[in-house]
């Protein structure tokens, strides 16, 4: 199975890590007011705050850039590819006669960053398969090509 060839949206990079960044922030305030609301401070604790703001930053920094790397995606006259995943990673193909519904999803943070995720739901038990990340104007297409596809292939969807 070849890898797909269309990487998501740089701009899912940031996207990823402000996602990421109110998780991180809950754990520092945590560590704070614990730290702060104790009587007698134990010296581990600015050890511990140290370590999670050196993991936060790593995590911050070094997950986007992965994601980024292994999100993937292709359409082809005979199928749709996809590849995602972070430290599990999962290709799926799914036939284009297969394809029953396309639908595009944007919440605010992703419009913020001006992305959509496209769903591409069939016939397979599997689930549907999802494409995160990408520029909207790129999933708009997308969704547009994989309509008139979907319609020229003939199949029944299942």
């Amino acid at each position: 199975m070849r890898v797909p060839a269309n990487l998501v949206s740089p701009r899912a990079r940031w996207y990823w890590a402000v996602r990421a960044l109110p998780g991180w922030l809950l754990i520092l305030a945590t560590e704070v007011v614990v730290w702060l609301a104790r009587s007698a401070p134990s010296a581990a604790h600015p050890v511990v705050l140290a370590l999670t703001v050196a993991l936060a930053g790593a995590h911050l920094i070094v997950m986007p850039q992965w994601r980024y790397r292994v999100h993937r995606w292709e359409i082809t006259d005979t199928a749709v590819y996809t590849q995602s995943g972070w430290f599990t990673q999962e290709r799926r193909i799914a036939p284009i006669s297969r394809v029953q519904t396309v639908d595009t999803e944007r919440g605010p943070f992703e419009q913020l960053f001006r992305l959509a995720n496209v769903t591409v739901t069939t016939a397979s038990a599997a689930g549907p398969l999802k494409i995160h990340g990408l520029a909207a104007d790129t999933a708009a297409a997308l969704v547009d090509d994989l309509t008139v596809r979907t319609r020229t292939a003939g199949g029944d969807g299942t």
